[in-house]
């Protein structure tokens, strides 16, 4: 059997531009999300005014410059989310001792990088423009290929030489999972020795805000108070916030991945998914495809529920959403081989410091659980004031935790029902 371990890690989030910047402000409780007011009337007018943006001010540690990441060919060709999704690939790449690609074999290397919503902007520029004038010259000639969201993927493919499997993930907010359990498969079954998985959003938008703000799904209570808006498991949450970035981790064949020497973070040794087949939107309020998904993920792993140290929680900061989580973990966890009371139970929501990425949260919280078990660190659920009643769990409130995490889980779910659960194990 196969097996497939962790060797690179690349990021870009509300929290900075880089995996160290990220995590370092991860663990100090430090939060990415500010207001929208700034980027003009019309987010003015949305009911949900915060949003976890990449940061752009020069200033500041960490921001993003474009022309950092992606040369003048690939701006003027590239949407956002996939200059993102550039940026991160690279880091890995270099991070796991392929910077710029060398080292690689290009026909055993390949790319699964994904996007919820992908180039929304540039979508909504053109049919206004289109609507003005029904001149079919006002479409740009590079359009479509910044719409398709598997451009994201093909652009990396396309600097590097990568001839390997090139695959794209749309599956709502489970796509960055879906995109690194997916990737694990290609390796498993021979089509590949090295992945670069992940997933990458940019869609700060009024059409996004106002759509989610329609659906009341967004946060809405703490427009003045940006960094307090996202509060995952406490009694005044009142939905997601928006958040963009991407993140991307090298995947590796453990034997390949010996031979060079490489640095192994941790192995992917699960991948579990499920279906709600419930409702658009909501969950079951008894948390049975999450719980199912965890299921599948540990057989998988030949694990049990009770070697599982810590769950990275997709927990969105939505009433129904994170009850439903935080049911289907006591359901695992507590069984007959687990623990015997909740408060043994430890995981713990990131998305208070950076909001929901949409299609880039599951690669992103994959990352942090992967640095989690390599640097024996839990990242805190911050703005956690007062837990909702039936939360009794560890959520690691507001202050990181040191701990021996060995093996972990993180989910994700999306619109729709869809959801997926990664383990990760220390590799030693």
């Amino acid at each position: 059997m196969r097996r497939v371990v962790v060797t690179g890690l690349g990021a870009v989030t509300p929290l900075g531009v880089g995996v160290r910047q990220t995590w370092q402000r991860l663990i100090n409780g430090e939060c990415g999300i500010v207001t929208t007011r700034h980027l003009g009337d019309e987010f003015k007018a949305i009911p949900s005014q915060v949003a976890g943006l990449v940061p752009v001010d020069t200033s500041q540690k960490g921001s993003w410059q474009a022309k950092d990441h992606v040369t003048p060919t690939e701006l003027r060709q590239t949407a956002k989310f996939a200059q993102y999704g550039l940026a991160a690939s690279s880091e890995a790449l270099k991070d796991a001792g392929f910077e710029d690609g060398k080292g690689l074999d290009p026909e055993m290397t390949g790319v699964c990088l994904g996007s919820g919503i992908g180039n929304l902007e540039e979508l909504y520029d053109t049919s206004v423009a289109y609507a003005q004038q029904k001149q079919y010259r006002k479409i740009h000639p590079l359009f479509v290929p910044r719409l398709l969201i598997n451009l994201g993927a093909g652009h990396i493919s396309m600097k590097y030489g990568l001839q390997g499997p090139n695959h794209a993930v749309t599956t709502a907010c489970t796509t960055g999972a879906h995109s690194l359990g997916d990737a694990s498969r290609f390796i498993k079954s021979g089509e590949a020795d090295v992945m670069i998985a992940g997933g990458a959003e940019a869609c700060i938008h009024p059409l996004a805000l106002g759509g989610f703000a329609r659906s009341r799904s967004l946060a809405t209570a703490f427009n003045d108070e940006p960094r307090a808006s996202s509060r995952p498991f406490d009694k005044d949450r009142d939905g997601f916030v928006i958040g963009e970035g991407a993140a991307c981790v090298v995947l590796e064949e453990l034997e390949r991945a010996k031979s060079r020497g490489a640095r192994i973070y941790a192995e992917l040794v699960g991948y579990g998914n499920s279906a709600d087949a419930h409702h658009l939107t909501a969950p079951r309020e008894d948390g049975r495809g999450p719980l199912l998904a965890m299921k599948k993920a540990l057989r998988q792993a030949q694990l049990p529920p009770s070697a599982v140290d810590y769950v990275n929680a997709h927990a969105t900061s939505t009433p129904l959403g994170d009850a439903a989580e935080n049911k289907a973990i006591e359901t695992l966890m507590l069984g007959e081989q687990g623990r015997q009371k909740s408060s043994e139970v430890t995981l713990s929501s990131t998305k208070g410091a950076i909001g929901h990425l949409l299609g880039a949260a599951g690669a992103v919280e994959a990352l942090f659980t992967i640095l989690t078990i390599h640097e024996k660190v839990i990242p805190p659920t911050i703005n956690l004031v007062s837990p909702d009643k039936g939360f009794n769990c560890n959520y690691v409130a507001n202050t990181a935790q040191q701990a021996n995490v060995q093996v972990a889980l993180t989910n994700s779910f999306g619109f729709g029902g869809t959801n997926a659960s990664l383990c990760f194990k220390e590799y030693t």
